[in-house]
């Protein structure tokens, strides 16, 4: 950890949104982190406690509209919380000016350009960046994003999803023939947008399933589990919106050939999560709920095996805002810039 008294300073670009007030508030509490900058796509610049109550008398910074040198003079590192097809117009300009970049969307998640242009339907314009970025799932790639200057943070399904597959994945001989992922997601997962099929009337006292084996998130899921496996891996990929605020549940059935039983199953997902922060496996008999874990980073996986049908049944849940984008985003700072991981989040 850091030990010098000078505290890194950091700027939040899409300061508005549910991602981007969410990082204003983890960071307010991080020991080792100074906000300097807060910018938004704003008609009218204001205070951020003018526009989020919540942070009235601990943050009064004026959320301003981008001016990337400006932003630059202030900063050591710069969150991205902007759309899908923004943060690949401004990652380069900061990284050119020294900044550390954690980019919160999708733009630098997918390392095939054609995958990108099919599943986001944009022409990807900061081609070179795409290989120097590290996939910001600390659980695979500590190691890299220590010494990375930009991280794409993963996307909140692909969170619960990879974590929650992982170990079976990553065992390599189980013979697995089948992975079906069924999502259901909080309403904040959308983000923060006047669109009618999200207001609260429409969402309310109902669930429905959207985007079947066609969401942005599946090749995300797919490569990652594909550089784990070391092959081609495919996933059905079913999600719901539910009317919560946020919260994601991932019930994921794992299909394998080869023998193995229950307590094989459960021993390997204890170990592969032992030295893990912000996983935990939970105990035999014992499911998770996203009660457990919003306003957490934390992702809580459970258990059911029937070991005559060849199914792992493995449900994991998290809070989409922060293990799922926000959370996660300070995790990977505080890896970076060489802080304790659990710095602000606990």
């Amino acid at each position: 950890m850091k030990t010098n008294s000078r505290k890194v300073k950091v700027a939040i670009v899409g300061a508005t949104g549910y991602t981007g007030s969410e990082l204003v508030k983890v960071l307010l509490d991080h020991q080792y982190v100074a906000i300097t900058s807060l910018t938004a796509k704003i008609e009218q610049e204001s205070k951020i406690s003018d526009i989020f109550g919540k942070f009235l008398g601990r943050c009064d910074l004026l959320c301003k509209n981008l001016d990337v040198d400006d932003v630059a003079k202030h900063a050591d590192v710069v969150f991205l919380a902007l759309p899908h097809g923004v943060s690949m117009h401004y990652a380069d300009a900061f990284l050119k000016k020294g900044l550390k970049v954690i980019d919160l969307s999708a733009d630098y998640r997918l390392k095939s350009l054609e995958t990108y242009t099919k599943w986001y339907n944009i022409k990807h314009t900061d081609v070179k960046n795409i290989a120097r970025s590290v996939y910001g799932l600390p659980e695979i790639y500590r190691a890299e994003i220590k010494n990375a200057d930009l991280v794409a943070n993963p996307g909140c399904y692909p969170t619960v999803s990879i974590l929650s597959t992982l170990p079976v994945v990553a065992k390599n001989d189980i013979g697995l023939s089948d992975v079906i992922i069924d999502a259901k997601s909080g309403i904040t997962g959308a983000g923060r947008k006047a669109v009618l099929s999200l207001h609260y009337s429409e969402v309310n006292e109902s669930i429905k399933a959207y985007k079947i084996n066609e969401h942005q998130h599946i090749p995300e899921i797919n490569q990652e589990l594909s550089n784990v496996d070391g092959k081609n891996f495919e996933v059905s990929f079913i999600p719901h919106i539910v009317p919560l605020n946020r919260g994601i549940l991932a019930t994921c059935y794992i299909k394998y050939r080869e023998k193995l039983d229950a307590n094989e199953i459960y021993n390997l997902y204890k170990n592969y999560y032992k030295d893990e922060p912000f996983v935990k496996v939970l105990d035999k008999g014992r499911l998770p709920e996203i009660k457990d874990v919003v306003y957490t980073n934390f992702c809580h996986i459970g258990l059911k095996v029937s070991e005559d049908k060849g199914l792992i049944v493995a449900v994991g849940v998290i809070d989409n805002l922060l293990k799922g984008a926000s959370g996660q985003a300070v995790e990977n700072m505080n890896i970076m810039c060489g802080f304790n991981e659990k710095e602000g989040l606990i």
